[in-house]
């Protein structure tokens, strides 16, 4: 009687403890969260980028080119770019999003809104705990390595990559990469 009685205790705690611990459901959605990145602007609108298999989105973006700069407010290069990527940004309002996306990890958004000022970075800045995690995946993606030059510029269309710029670029080099993936 009392081995039933421990038997029944031990398979009732079992059965508890493995519905409370189900690890192989909560993989799937652990592998969605992997591939999601929510950017936080510093105007505070959130955009979800998502990693595809050949390359990277952004939500409620179909149709149009997505630039990710990435950048820090430090780099002399950097500075010089956000004019010229402003007036593409101008230029293709309509066909174009570039999210520019800091590498520096404990970076007010009053000094990106300096920045913005200061340099015309006058398109989107993100400051968000993965835009990390977003660099690094897009460096992998691209194979530059740990360590690579900056400003690095991703382009993308549709989820699907076009082409990429290490360091510094002549604004019409990208213009004309613009034109082409559009087929203007």
């Amino acid at each position: 009687m009392l081995k039933t009685s421990f038997l029944s205790t031990l398979l009732t705690f079992t059965l508890f403890f493995q519905a409370c611990s189900s690890e192989s459901e909560q993989k799937p959605n652990d592998m969605v969260a992997s591939n999601e990145y929510v950017l936080t602007a510093i105007n505070n609108t959130q955009y979800i980028a998502k990693k595809e298999p050949n390359g990277f989105s952004v939500e409620n973006t179909q149709g149009k080119i997505i630039i990710f700069d990435i950048f820090a407010t430090w780099c002399p290069p950097c500075k010089a770019a956000a004019s010229h990527l402003s007036s593409l940004q101008e230029k293709y309002k309509d066909k174009l999003v570039i999210i520019g996306v800091t590498i520096e990890d404990d970076i007010s958004n009053e000094k990106l809104k300096e920045f913005r000022e200061m340099y015309d970075a006058h398109y989107t800045l993100v400051n968000s705990k993965t835009n990390r995690r977003l660099v690094d995946d897009i460096a992998d993606s691209l194979d530059v390595g740990d360590r690579f030059p900056i400003p690095l510029m991703a382009m993308y269309l549709d989820g699907e990559f076009i082409t990429h710029y290490v360091g510094a670029i002549e604004e019409e080099f990208i213009e004309s990469d613009i034109k082409r993936a559009l087929g203007l």
